[in-house]
Protein backbone atom coordinates (compact mmCIF):
# COMPACT_ATOMS: atom_id res chain seq x y z
CA UNK A 1 0.00 0.00 0.00
CA UNK A 2 1.21 3.38 -0.92
CA UNK A 3 1.40 5.96 1.95
CA UNK A 4 2.14 9.77 0.97
CA UNK A 5 4.20 10.39 4.15
CA UNK A 6 4.60 13.62 4.13
CA UNK A 7 1.15 15.19 3.92
CA UNK A 8 0.94 12.10 6.63
CA UNK A 9 3.46 13.78 8.75
CA UNK A 10 1.65 17.25 7.78
CA UNK A 11 -1.60 16.07 9.42
CA UNK A 12 -0.41 14.84 12.31
CA UNK A 13 1.32 17.95 12.23
CA UNK A 14 -1.44 20.12 12.39
CA UNK A 15 -3.10 17.63 14.93
CA UNK A 16 -0.76 18.32 17.57
CA UNK A 17 -0.70 21.77 16.79
CA UNK A 18 -4.62 21.79 17.39
CA UNK A 19 -4.64 19.73 20.33
CA UNK A 20 -1.55 22.06 21.92
CA UNK A 21 -3.72 25.18 21.49
CA UNK A 22 -6.76 23.34 22.82
CA UNK A 23 -4.89 22.59 26.00
CA UNK A 24 -3.59 25.58 26.91
CA UNK A 25 -6.56 27.29 25.68
CA UNK A 26 -8.66 25.02 28.76
CA UNK A 27 -5.74 25.79 31.41
CA UNK A 28 -5.67 29.58 30.67
CA UNK A 29 -2.31 29.58 29.05
CA UNK A 30 -3.21 30.62 25.74
CA UNK A 31 -5.88 33.26 24.40
CA UNK A 32 -8.72 32.49 22.14
CA UNK A 33 -10.55 33.89 19.63
CA UNK A 34 -14.22 34.73 20.68
CA UNK A 35 -16.96 35.13 18.06
CA UNK A 36 -19.53 37.75 18.30
CA UNK A 37 -22.47 37.62 20.55
CA UNK A 38 -24.63 37.30 17.34
CA UNK A 39 -23.12 33.92 16.38
CA UNK A 40 -23.40 32.45 19.37
CA UNK A 41 -26.91 33.29 19.83
CA UNK A 42 -27.30 31.58 16.54
CA UNK A 43 -24.94 28.27 17.77
CA UNK A 44 -27.51 28.05 21.26
CA UNK A 45 -30.40 28.40 18.91
CA UNK A 46 -29.50 25.49 16.45
CA UNK A 47 -28.16 23.35 19.54
CA UNK A 48 -31.84 24.08 21.25
CA UNK A 49 -33.59 23.37 18.69
CA UNK A 50 -31.75 19.84 17.88
CA UNK A 51 -32.40 19.05 21.59
CA UNK A 52 -35.79 19.82 21.43
CA UNK A 53 -36.67 18.01 17.97
CA UNK A 54 -34.87 14.85 19.16
CA UNK A 55 -37.08 14.74 22.84
CA UNK A 56 -40.49 15.33 20.46
CA UNK A 57 -39.53 12.56 17.97
CA UNK A 58 -38.63 10.35 20.69
CA UNK A 59 -41.72 10.81 22.96
CA UNK A 60 -44.00 11.18 19.92
CA UNK A 61 -43.06 7.62 18.58
CA UNK A 62 -43.53 6.45 22.60
CA UNK A 63 -47.07 7.98 22.06
CA UNK A 64 -47.42 6.51 18.79
CA UNK A 65 -46.01 2.82 19.45
CA UNK A 66 -45.52 2.42 23.28
CA UNK A 67 -43.98 -0.85 23.52
CA UNK A 68 -40.52 -0.30 23.71
CA UNK A 69 -39.96 -3.45 22.15
CA UNK A 70 -41.92 -2.88 19.04
CA UNK A 71 -39.83 0.45 18.69
CA UNK A 72 -36.70 -1.29 18.48
CA UNK A 73 -37.41 -3.98 15.74
CA UNK A 74 -39.00 -1.41 13.77
CA UNK A 75 -36.00 0.92 14.20
CA UNK A 76 -33.63 -2.14 13.45
CA UNK A 77 -36.01 -2.74 10.40
CA UNK A 78 -35.42 0.84 8.76
CA UNK A 79 -32.04 0.67 9.69
CA UNK A 80 -31.64 -2.39 7.80
CA UNK A 81 -33.93 -0.93 4.72
CA UNK A 82 -36.30 -3.31 5.07
CA UNK A 83 -39.85 -2.77 5.30
CA UNK A 84 -41.74 -3.09 8.42
CA UNK A 85 -44.02 -6.20 9.38
CA UNK A 86 -47.59 -5.11 9.40
CA UNK A 87 -48.71 -5.24 13.14
CA UNK A 88 -52.31 -5.52 14.91
CA UNK A 89 -53.06 -2.63 16.96
CA UNK A 90 -54.71 -3.23 20.43
CA UNK A 91 -58.04 -2.85 19.88
CA UNK A 92 -57.94 -5.02 16.96
CA UNK A 93 -56.79 -7.64 19.28
CA UNK A 94 -58.90 -6.93 22.10
CA UNK A 95 -62.22 -7.29 19.20
CA UNK A 96 -60.61 -10.21 18.03
CA UNK A 97 -60.85 -11.78 21.83
CA UNK A 98 -64.37 -10.63 22.35
CA UNK A 99 -65.45 -12.17 18.93
CA UNK A 100 -64.30 -15.43 19.86
CA UNK A 101 -65.53 -15.18 23.40
CA UNK A 102 -68.81 -14.51 21.93
CA UNK A 103 -68.72 -17.44 19.69
CA UNK A 104 -67.83 -19.78 22.49
CA UNK A 105 -70.66 -18.14 24.92
CA UNK A 106 -72.95 -17.87 22.61
CA UNK A 107 -73.76 -15.37 20.66
CA UNK A 108 -77.28 -15.82 20.46
CA UNK A 109 -77.27 -14.96 24.37
CA UNK A 110 -77.46 -11.14 25.98
CA UNK A 111 -73.81 -11.40 26.75
CA UNK A 112 -72.95 -12.66 23.55
CA UNK A 113 -74.55 -9.97 21.16
CA UNK A 114 -72.86 -7.26 23.64
CA UNK A 115 -69.55 -8.75 22.62
CA UNK A 116 -69.91 -8.84 18.95
CA UNK A 117 -71.16 -5.17 19.28
CA UNK A 118 -68.21 -4.11 21.77
CA UNK A 119 -65.88 -6.24 19.09
CA UNK A 120 -66.80 -4.46 16.42
CA UNK A 121 -66.42 -0.90 18.15
CA UNK A 122 -62.91 -2.35 18.90
CA UNK A 123 -62.08 -3.04 15.18
CA UNK A 124 -63.10 -0.23 14.25
CA UNK A 125 -61.07 1.79 16.92
CA UNK A 126 -58.02 -0.45 15.92
CA UNK A 127 -58.53 0.59 12.57
CA UNK A 128 -58.52 4.21 13.11
CA UNK A 129 -55.60 4.20 15.20
CA UNK A 130 -53.39 2.15 12.24
CA UNK A 131 -54.54 5.28 10.51
CA UNK A 132 -53.28 7.78 12.90
CA UNK A 133 -49.89 6.16 13.33
CA UNK A 134 -49.59 5.85 9.37
CA UNK A 135 -50.61 9.63 9.04
CA UNK A 136 -48.21 10.88 11.95
CA UNK A 137 -45.18 8.93 10.97
CA UNK A 138 -45.26 10.35 7.14
CA UNK A 139 -46.08 14.29 7.65
CA UNK A 140 -44.73 14.43 11.43
CA UNK A 141 -42.18 12.21 12.12
CA UNK A 142 -40.44 11.28 8.71
CA UNK A 143 -39.60 15.10 8.97
CA UNK A 144 -38.47 15.68 11.93
CA UNK A 145 -36.52 12.35 11.28
CA UNK A 146 -34.86 14.03 8.10
CA UNK A 147 -33.75 17.12 9.63
CA UNK A 148 -31.76 15.26 12.66
CA UNK A 149 -30.07 12.87 9.94
CA UNK A 150 -29.98 15.37 6.86
CA UNK A 151 -29.72 19.08 7.73
CA UNK A 152 -28.39 19.08 10.94
CA UNK A 153 -25.41 16.89 9.83
CA UNK A 154 -24.84 19.77 7.55
CA UNK A 155 -24.96 22.58 10.05
CA UNK A 156 -23.24 20.39 12.74
CA UNK A 157 -20.51 20.54 10.78
CA UNK A 158 -18.88 23.62 13.32
CA UNK A 159 -15.93 21.07 14.24
CA UNK A 160 -14.34 22.48 10.95
CA UNK A 161 -14.95 26.15 12.28
CA UNK A 162 -13.48 25.05 15.29
CA UNK A 163 -10.45 23.99 13.72
CA UNK A 164 -10.05 26.87 11.44
CA UNK A 165 -10.24 29.20 14.40
CA UNK A 166 -7.68 26.48 16.52
CA UNK A 167 -5.39 27.16 13.63
CA UNK A 168 -5.64 31.06 13.51
CA UNK A 169 -5.32 31.00 17.54
CA UNK A 170 -2.25 28.54 17.22
CA UNK A 171 -0.54 31.28 14.56
CA UNK A 172 -1.50 34.62 16.55
CA UNK A 173 0.68 32.20 19.03
CA UNK A 174 3.63 31.73 16.87
CA UNK A 175 3.99 35.09 15.88
CA UNK A 176 3.96 36.35 19.21
CA UNK A 177 6.56 33.94 20.09
CA UNK A 178 8.68 35.20 16.99
CA UNK A 179 8.45 38.62 17.59
CA UNK A 180 9.15 38.53 21.23
CA UNK A 181 12.31 36.08 20.28
CA UNK A 182 13.33 38.83 17.28
CA UNK A 183 13.01 41.22 19.94
CA UNK A 184 15.50 39.61 22.39
CA UNK A 185 17.72 38.89 19.42
CA UNK A 186 18.66 42.92 18.71
CA UNK A 187 18.95 43.58 21.78
CA UNK A 188 21.27 41.10 23.54
CA UNK A 189 24.72 41.39 22.74
CA UNK A 190 25.06 44.97 22.99
CA UNK A 191 26.70 46.37 19.62
CA UNK A 192 29.74 47.59 21.59
CA UNK A 193 30.11 44.13 23.03
CA UNK A 194 34.37 43.86 22.26
CA UNK A 195 34.14 40.08 21.33
CA UNK A 196 33.06 40.22 17.51
CA UNK A 197 31.71 36.90 17.33
CA UNK A 198 28.92 37.50 19.69
CA UNK A 199 28.09 40.41 17.69
CA UNK A 200 28.10 38.18 14.61
CA UNK A 201 25.97 35.51 16.22
CA UNK A 202 23.30 38.11 17.53
CA UNK A 203 22.82 39.39 14.23
CA UNK A 204 22.72 35.94 12.43
CA UNK A 205 20.00 34.81 14.75
CA UNK A 206 18.08 38.55 14.43
CA UNK A 207 18.01 37.72 10.64
CA UNK A 208 16.48 34.33 11.59
CA UNK A 209 13.81 35.30 13.72
CA UNK A 210 13.19 38.57 11.23
CA UNK A 211 12.72 35.35 8.47
CA UNK A 212 10.13 33.59 11.41
CA UNK A 213 8.45 36.47 11.82
CA UNK A 214 7.97 37.06 8.35
CA UNK A 215 6.22 33.28 7.67
CA UNK A 216 4.33 33.54 10.83
CA UNK A 217 2.50 36.92 9.79
CA UNK A 218 1.80 34.98 6.24
CA UNK A 219 0.38 31.58 8.34
CA UNK A 220 -1.71 33.92 9.75
CA UNK A 221 -2.92 35.56 7.05
CA UNK A 222 -3.87 32.56 5.25
CA UNK A 223 -5.18 31.49 9.14
CA UNK A 224 -7.15 34.29 9.15
CA UNK A 225 -9.20 34.50 5.80
CA UNK A 226 -9.90 30.35 6.20
CA UNK A 227 -11.11 31.31 9.12
CA UNK A 228 -13.46 34.20 7.85
CA UNK A 229 -14.97 31.54 5.03
CA UNK A 230 -15.43 28.75 7.72
CA UNK A 231 -17.50 31.43 9.52
CA UNK A 232 -19.75 32.65 6.90
CA UNK A 233 -20.17 29.29 5.50
CA UNK A 234 -21.48 28.41 9.01
CA UNK A 235 -23.69 31.68 9.93
CA UNK A 236 -25.58 31.04 6.35
CA UNK A 237 -26.55 27.53 7.83
CA UNK A 238 -27.27 28.56 11.53
CA UNK A 239 -29.38 31.16 10.18
CA UNK A 240 -31.24 28.36 8.12
CA UNK A 241 -33.13 26.90 11.28
CA UNK A 242 -35.28 30.01 10.77
CA UNK A 243 -36.76 28.00 7.59
CA UNK A 244 -36.38 24.62 9.47
CA UNK A 245 -38.68 26.31 12.48
CA UNK A 246 -41.59 27.20 10.06
CA UNK A 247 -40.98 23.68 8.68
CA UNK A 248 -41.59 22.15 12.02
CA UNK A 249 -44.28 23.99 12.21
CA UNK A 250 -46.39 23.16 9.03
CA UNK A 251 -45.70 19.66 10.17
CA UNK A 252 -47.21 20.20 13.80
CA UNK A 253 -50.01 21.37 12.22
CA UNK A 254 -50.65 18.21 10.29
CA UNK A 255 -49.98 16.56 13.45
CA UNK A 256 -53.13 18.20 15.15
CA UNK A 257 -55.05 17.56 12.47
CA UNK A 258 -54.09 14.05 12.06
CA UNK A 259 -55.12 13.62 15.72
CA UNK A 260 -58.19 15.66 15.90
CA UNK A 261 -59.50 13.04 13.33
CA UNK A 262 -58.49 9.88 14.89
CA UNK A 263 -60.29 11.53 18.08
CA UNK A 264 -63.64 12.59 16.52
CA UNK A 265 -63.58 8.88 14.70
CA UNK A 266 -63.18 7.47 18.53
CA UNK A 267 -65.77 9.32 19.66
CA UNK A 268 -67.79 8.59 16.54
CA UNK A 269 -67.09 4.75 16.90
CA UNK A 270 -68.08 4.91 20.88
CA UNK A 271 -71.44 6.69 20.47
CA UNK A 272 -72.53 4.32 18.05
CA UNK A 273 -72.18 1.69 20.29
CA UNK A 274 -73.65 3.60 23.25
CA UNK A 275 -76.49 4.49 20.78
CA UNK A 276 -76.52 0.07 19.95
CA UNK A 277 -76.29 -1.24 23.38
CA UNK A 278 -79.33 1.05 24.19
CA UNK A 279 -80.44 0.28 28.00
CA UNK A 280 -77.69 -3.34 27.88
CA UNK A 281 -77.18 -1.72 31.89
CA UNK A 282 -81.48 -3.05 32.36
CA UNK A 283 -80.57 -6.46 30.51
CA UNK A 284 -78.22 -7.33 33.46
CA UNK A 285 -79.64 -5.68 36.29
CA UNK A 286 -83.57 -5.51 35.45
CA UNK A 287 -84.84 -2.63 37.07
CA UNK A 288 -82.11 -0.23 37.59
CA UNK A 289 -81.77 1.06 34.13
CA UNK A 290 -82.10 4.58 33.29
CA UNK A 291 -81.06 6.03 29.88
CA UNK A 292 -77.82 7.20 28.29
CA UNK A 293 -76.61 9.58 30.53
CA UNK A 294 -74.87 12.39 29.50
CA UNK A 295 -71.03 12.78 28.78
CA UNK A 296 -68.39 13.58 31.75
CA UNK A 297 -67.04 16.57 29.61
CA UNK A 298 -68.81 19.03 28.09
CA UNK A 299 -69.37 19.42 24.51
CA UNK A 300 -66.97 21.09 21.94
CA UNK A 301 -67.27 24.00 21.02
CA UNK A 302 -69.44 25.12 18.12
CA UNK A 303 -66.75 26.74 16.25
CA UNK A 304 -65.37 23.02 15.98
CA UNK A 305 -65.31 21.09 13.18
CA UNK A 306 -66.55 18.24 14.76
CA UNK A 307 -69.39 19.37 17.06
CA UNK A 308 -72.05 17.64 15.06
CA UNK A 309 -70.34 14.59 15.90
CA UNK A 310 -69.16 15.48 19.36
CA UNK A 311 -73.40 16.64 20.73
CA UNK A 312 -74.17 13.55 22.53
CA UNK A 313 -78.12 13.41 23.19
CA UNK A 314 -79.55 13.39 26.82
CA UNK A 315 -82.27 10.78 26.67
CA UNK A 316 -84.71 10.64 29.24
CA UNK A 317 -84.79 8.22 32.33
CA UNK A 318 -87.57 5.44 32.16
CA UNK A 319 -89.58 7.56 35.19
CA UNK A 320 -89.85 10.58 32.82
CA UNK A 321 -92.18 9.27 30.70
CA UNK A 322 -95.03 9.35 33.63
CA UNK A 323 -95.52 11.14 36.37
CA UNK A 324 -95.00 9.59 39.69
CA UNK A 325 -98.10 7.71 40.99
CA UNK A 326 -100.12 8.24 37.74
CA UNK A 327 -98.11 5.91 35.20
CA UNK A 328 -100.24 2.64 35.75
CA UNK A 329 -103.46 4.72 35.46
CA UNK A 330 -102.30 6.98 32.03
CA UNK A 331 -101.15 3.11 30.69
CA UNK A 332 -104.34 1.92 31.25
CA UNK A 333 -106.13 5.02 29.16
CA UNK A 334 -103.60 5.07 26.22
CA UNK A 335 -105.55 3.65 23.69
CA UNK A 336 -103.17 1.55 20.72
CA UNK A 337 -103.14 3.61 17.60
CA UNK A 338 -104.95 2.45 14.60
CA UNK A 339 -101.77 1.85 12.67
CA UNK A 340 -98.20 0.85 14.02
CA UNK A 341 -98.93 -2.00 16.46
CA UNK A 342 -96.36 -4.61 15.61
CA UNK A 343 -95.84 -8.54 17.21
CA UNK A 344 -92.72 -9.32 19.31
CA UNK A 345 -91.15 -12.23 20.51
CA UNK A 346 -89.28 -11.90 24.06
CA UNK A 347 -85.79 -12.81 24.00
CA UNK A 348 -85.72 -13.72 27.53
CA UNK A 349 -87.53 -12.89 30.74
CA UNK A 350 -87.76 -9.79 32.44
CA UNK A 351 -88.62 -8.36 36.05
CA UNK A 352 -90.91 -5.62 36.16
CA UNK A 353 -89.47 -2.46 37.94
CA UNK A 354 -92.63 -1.28 39.05
CA UNK A 355 -96.09 -1.09 38.15
CA UNK A 356 -95.69 0.75 34.87
CA UNK A 357 -93.46 -1.62 33.22
CA UNK A 358 -94.99 -5.26 31.98
CA UNK A 359 -93.30 -8.69 33.23
CA UNK A 360 -91.83 -11.08 29.90
CA UNK A 361 -91.50 -14.10 30.12
CA UNK A 362 -89.17 -15.61 27.11
CA UNK A 363 -90.29 -16.38 24.14
CA UNK A 364 -93.98 -15.69 24.77
CA UNK A 365 -95.76 -13.20 22.17
CA UNK A 366 -96.86 -9.71 22.72
CA UNK A 367 -98.26 -6.82 20.84
CA UNK A 368 -96.57 -3.52 21.18
CA UNK A 369 -96.58 0.14 19.85
CA UNK A 370 -94.46 3.13 20.15
CA UNK A 371 -96.16 6.49 21.47
CA UNK A 372 -94.78 9.76 20.57
CA UNK A 373 -92.53 11.79 22.64
CA UNK A 374 -91.66 7.86 24.08
CA UNK A 375 -88.39 7.19 25.24
CA UNK A 376 -87.35 4.94 21.70
CA UNK A 377 -85.51 2.19 23.98
CA UNK A 378 -88.49 1.57 25.49
CA UNK A 379 -92.32 0.24 23.87
CA UNK A 380 -95.58 -0.35 25.05
CA UNK A 381 -96.54 -3.95 25.36
CA UNK A 382 -99.73 -5.50 25.55
CA UNK A 383 -100.65 -9.17 26.41
CA UNK A 384 -104.28 -9.78 27.22
CA UNK A 385 -105.58 -7.09 29.51
CA UNK A 386 -102.27 -6.33 31.45
CA UNK A 387 -100.60 -3.20 29.44
CA UNK A 388 -96.86 -1.48 30.33
CA UNK A 389 -93.29 -0.44 29.13
CA UNK A 390 -91.30 -3.41 27.73
CA UNK A 391 -87.36 -3.03 26.79
CA UNK A 392 -86.68 -2.85 23.55
CA UNK A 393 -83.39 -4.93 24.20
CA UNK A 394 -85.56 -7.88 25.31
CA UNK A 395 -87.75 -8.25 22.40
CA UNK A 396 -87.35 -9.75 18.91
CA UNK A 397 -90.39 -7.53 16.18
CA UNK A 398 -92.02 -9.85 13.71
CA UNK A 399 -94.15 -8.04 12.09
Amino acid sequence: MDFNMKKLASDAGIFFTRAVQFTEEKFGQAEKTELDAHFENLLARADSTKNWTEKILRQTEVLLQPNPSARVEEFLYEKLDRKVPSRVTNGELLAQYMADAASELGPTTPYGKTLIKVAEAEKQLGAAERDFIHTASISFLTPLRNFLEGDWKTISERRLLQNRRLDLDACKARLKKAKAAEAKATTVPDFQETRPRNYILSASASALWNDEVDKAEQELRVAQTEFDRQAEVTRLLLEGISSTHVNHLRCLHEFVKSQTTYYAQCYRHMLDLQKQLGSSQGAIFPGTFVGTTEPASPPLSSTSPTTAAATMPVVPSVASLAPPGEASLCLEEVAPPASGTRKARVLYDYEAADSSELALLADELITVYSLPGMDPDWLIGERGNKKGKVPVTYLELLS
